[in-house]
């Protein structure tokens, strides 16, 4: 999703870029890794393996993708002098916070995914390269499956759904997040940020949202996290402090109310 958002922002800007996806491009294969980053002099990471509940049994999988690949990535960087743009994840934290989380509070992944994405991001910085790591969270777009997709296409064939009302963040849209790496892109910061469209609600309260825009008439039931069981434990509190990212930036972050409804009126 955001790679495809990204790249579509890139060329409206002027931007020259030069996309590389599976099948025809692997990040795990270092001599592939190593030929695409020749004669460039910026590269940023939207590659990883995402499916957080599989990750659990594909541990090995989950880690050469998001560890392994990214490490080898800083090397390369830093063997050539280019600067790295890595996108993380609000998966690091185990959200049992009664704040929302600063980039300097200490990272308790409770799952494979979160693990792995953690992994990815020390060992880039391990590597000595010049980066920039953007942790984002709840990332929907038109490029992929996301909860939104999902939520919908889960009410085209059930008018009851139950939905998750401890689960806390923000819903954001890869086009806003695309939006912030160009701008980044210009500037080139070092370190960690945390990104998210502003405000935050639960799953229940975005599903109401949703379903209120579409007119949709879908009777919503609330249930606990502990109630609806998966193979990978979720973070309850996914909220981000922006401040940091917000000093670098122009304009004032988006709540996410405001790309979530145009999202909706472009399905």
């Amino acid at each position: 999703m955001l790679g495809t958002d990204l790249a579509y922002k890139c060329k409206e800007q002027g931007i020259d870029c030069e996309v590389f996806d599976l099948p025809d491009f692997d990040i795990t294969n270092t001599n592939q890794l190593q030929e695409a980053l020749c004669n460039v002099q910026i590269v940023v990471n939207c590659a990883a393996y995402t499916n957080v509940d599989k990750a659990e049994s594909q541990a090995n999988l989950a880690y050469k993708i998001n560890a392994e690949a990214v490490g080898r990535l800083g090397a390369v960087a830093k063997n050539i002098g280019i600067w790295v743009v890595h996108i993380s994840t609000d998966f690091v934290f185990d959200g049992k916070s009664a704040h929302s989380y600063v980039e300097t509070d200490t990272p308790k992944p409770i799952n494979t995914y979160g693990k792995s994405k953690l992994a990815g991001e020390q060992l880039l910085i391990k590597s000595g390269c010049n980066y920039c790591i953007v942790r984002v969270q709840w990332t929907y777009g038109l490029g992929g499956n996301c909860f939104i997709t999902k939520l919908i296409s889960l009410a085209k064939q059930n008018k009851e759904l139950m939905v998750i009302d401890d689960q806390i963040g923000s819903p954001t849209a890869t086009t806003e997040v695309a939006n912030v790496i160009c701008k980044l892109l210009q500037i080139k910061p070092g370190g960690l940020f945390h990104f998210a469209n502003t405000g935050y609600a639960s799953r229940f309260d975005i599903a109401a949202f949703i379903f209120d825009k579409l007119n949709m008439d879908i009777k919503l039931k609330r249930c606990k996290n502990k109630d609806y069981k998966t193979a990978a434990a979720r973070p309850l509190n996914s909220r981000f402090c922006c401040d940091k990212i917000q000093s670098l930036l122009n304009e004032p972050i988006e709540p996410w109310q405001k790309p979530l409804e145009k999202f909706l009126r472009q399905l």
